[in-house]
């Protein structure tokens, strides 16, 4: 195979029980008698022992013709094979590679004390590898998987670089680390106590009680973890992370099941622990308004996920946003997507012409005296529309969506749609021993067909997915199986809550695209509740604002157009935002800088004109 190449066998799909090895088979080099596509059993019997299904295939980079050949790859009946030609930008060898056939990773992100290091990339690129690199839990093997790495070789590697010294305290096991996890839904499992309880045992800072207020988590301190919603794991996972007294601090995806008010806060105390307590932290973050108001420098990470990943240098967030949107990385001159990600302005949508799908009255919901209470004024969805619904959490936009699907019944005011809904809900609850492609089918005739692949599975990436079991799905996978399943269903009205959740950004943007073209192309009306305003911004014609006290009550305005919407919701958070000049994309303005202030004083919070 060419140097720039590479062979990945994924052994979680490699089933030989159930293949005729036609990967070696029909294998060019195999049939004119070299040993290119070999069984593990085959190859290791006179080597070094190995754990595994010995009759599983392994690939021999040195013989395989490489990408120009993919035979293996079109014949294997599972989609276990990649053979992938890497950029040619890529001179030196990896930074670790887990074996033969595995995963590779190419350079590392450089944390810096005093600053907030971003790194932005797909699911599956290699980040949690590169921190357990940084955190001196793996030593890197440069790409030399059948050796004893060295912590020497690696600072050989790295000398004169902006590692040299990070890498030199890490060597010397001078470096400790705080990690806050990806699912915060799994913390009820690792712990088993109140709230209080988990937060005191991390609080080595002093810092817990502020950490504590400013987050909103007081009124939960003394229940049991496994009580809490989503958003408030979320908010306990980060001020236990932060409450440590660390040198290194490593926060995988903040923004889930957070509010944008929520997700601000978050951001700040962040930064606070950088700047004020000279501390570095390294922030994967898939929310790019939060991202860009979060970190100091930025590395982009790309490449094929789960078969190898590339980080780059450092870059300042701004430029390092933009060539992420635009598919084209200027230092490196490499393109990762053939496409750009453009945001559009919109114009109001014309609704004295349009035609109604629902007209609602004014309703009221009240789960007890003294209990949480929700008020809705009067409004119209219309036909073909995408409506988006913000407000923070805890104000009724879910109890909303369970009014107008009939899962709830109103205390006051008639729901009589008589609408077929189909609903994906906040939480997805599909843990079944089932697999994905028997879920889908069951919901749609149309699976399989070349319209739902191209409509459904091609755009929300199901393919390598479909033979999975639901339970075993990682929460990005089950987000767009569970986008699938409502998108599959035949409905009047698509209601969805919260569909950006645990996708990274490349997702959330072909999730966004998927949600709208097949509201265009069919005409369907969709209802869409999420906080990440880039989503809103791409998908919605008009919003829905829902304003009010959280947990105690909650008020929906009518459905207004997207500018007095935003305007509404934004100035409730005291957040301004403007457009990227280049890429138009919305950006938080700093609090209290110039040109916040002066939007504020123009009224004017969702980008000035």
């Amino acid at each position: 195979m060419a140097d720039d190449s590479i062979a990945v066998v994924d052994l979680d799909r490699c089933q030989p029980d159930r293949c005729s090895y036609e990967c070696a088979s029909y294998c060019p080099p195999n049939r004119t008698g070299k040993e290119c596509i070999v069984t593990r059993g085959e190859y290791y019997e006179e080597d070094e022992p190995f754990d595994g299904d010995p009759d599983q295939v392994r690939i021999s980079e040195e013989v395989c013709l490489g990408e120009s050949c993919g035979i293996c790859v079109e014949k294997c009946p599972f989609d276990a094979i990649e053979i992938i030609n890497l950029p040619t930008e890529l001179e030196d060898d990896p930074v670790h590679r887990y074996g033969e056939n595995a995963f590779a990773l190419y350079g590392l992100p450089v944390p810096e004390s005093g600053k907030v290091t971003g790194i932005l990339g797909p699911n599956g690129i290699g980040k949690t590898t590169a921190v357990r690199a940084l955190a001196g839990e793996i030593t890197p093997n440069l790409g030399t998987y059948d050796e004893e790495p060295s912590w020497e070789a690696v600072l050989d590697r790295f000398r004169g670089t902006e590692l040299q010294t990070y890498i030199e305290r890490v060597q010397a096991g001078d470096v400790t680390i705080a990690r806050k996890p990806q699912y915060v839904d799994q913390l009820p499992k690792q712990f088993d106590g109140t709230t209080i309880e988990l937060l005191e045992s991390t609080d080595e800072r002093g810092a817990l009680d502020d950490y504590i207020d400013r987050l909103g988590i007081r009124p939960v301190v003394d229940q049991p973890l496994d009580t809490l919603s989503g958003g408030e794991l979320q908010r306990v996972a980060l001020a236990a992370t932060l409450a440590r007294d660390r040198d290194f601090y490593f926060l995988d995806e903040i923004s889930p099941y957070l509010d944008i008010g929520q997700r601000v806060t978050a951001a700040r105390l962040i930064r606070e622990l950088a700047e004020e307590e000279d501390r570095a932290v390294l922030a994967v973050e898939h929310d790019l308004a939060i991202l860009d108001l979060l970190a100091d420098t930025l590395h982009v990470a790309y490449g094929e996920p789960g078969a190898f990943g590339v980080i780059t240098d450092p870059k300042s967030v701004r430029n390092g946003i933009n060539e992420y949107l635009t598919g084209y990385l200027s230092n490196e001159n490499m393109r990762i997507r053939p496409e750009e990600i453009e945001f559009h302005e919109h114009a109001p949508r014309e609704t004295s012409k349009a035609t109604p799908l629902v007209e609602y009255p004014e309703l009221s919901k009240s789960y007890g005296e003294g209990e949480f209470s929700l008020d809705v004024e009067s409004g119209t969805i219309y036909e073909s529309e995408v409506l988006g619904v913000v407000g923070p959490n805890g104000i009724g936009k879910s109890t909303l969506a369970k009014l107008f699907t009939g899962a709830l019944e109103p205390d006051e005011g008639d729901l009589d749609f008589r609408l077929d809904i189909s609903y994906k809900p906040q939480y997805i609850e599909i843990d079944q021993p089932m697999r994905v492609d028997a879920f889908l089918s069951s919901i749609t005739d149309d699976f399989g067909t070349s319209y739902w692949k191209t409509e459904v599975a091609n755009p929300l990436q199901l393919e390598r997915i479909m033979e999975r079991n639901l339970d075993d799905l990682s929460g990005g996978e089950r987000q767009r199986v569970a986008i699938a399943a409502c998108l599959s269903e035949d409905a009047d009205l698509y209601v969805m809550d919260e569909p950006s959740a645990h996708l990274d950004v490349e997702q959330r943007v072909q999730a966004t695209s998927a949600i709208r073209r097949y509201a265009e192309n069919h005409d369907e009306t969709v209802l869409v509740i999420d906080h990440d305003i880039y989503m809103i911004d791409l998908l919605a014609d008009r919003l829905m604002v829902f304003d009010g006290e959280p947990s105690e009550y909650g008020h929906a305005a009518t459905p207004q157009e997207m500018r007095a919407g935003m305007n509404d919701f934004l100035s409730d958070l005291d957040i301004t935002f403007r457009r990227d000049e280049r890429t138009r994309r919305p950006r938080i303005n700093k609090p209290e800088s110039q040109l916040d202030r002066k939007q504020k004083k123009q009224g004017e919070y969702y980008y000035a004109p």
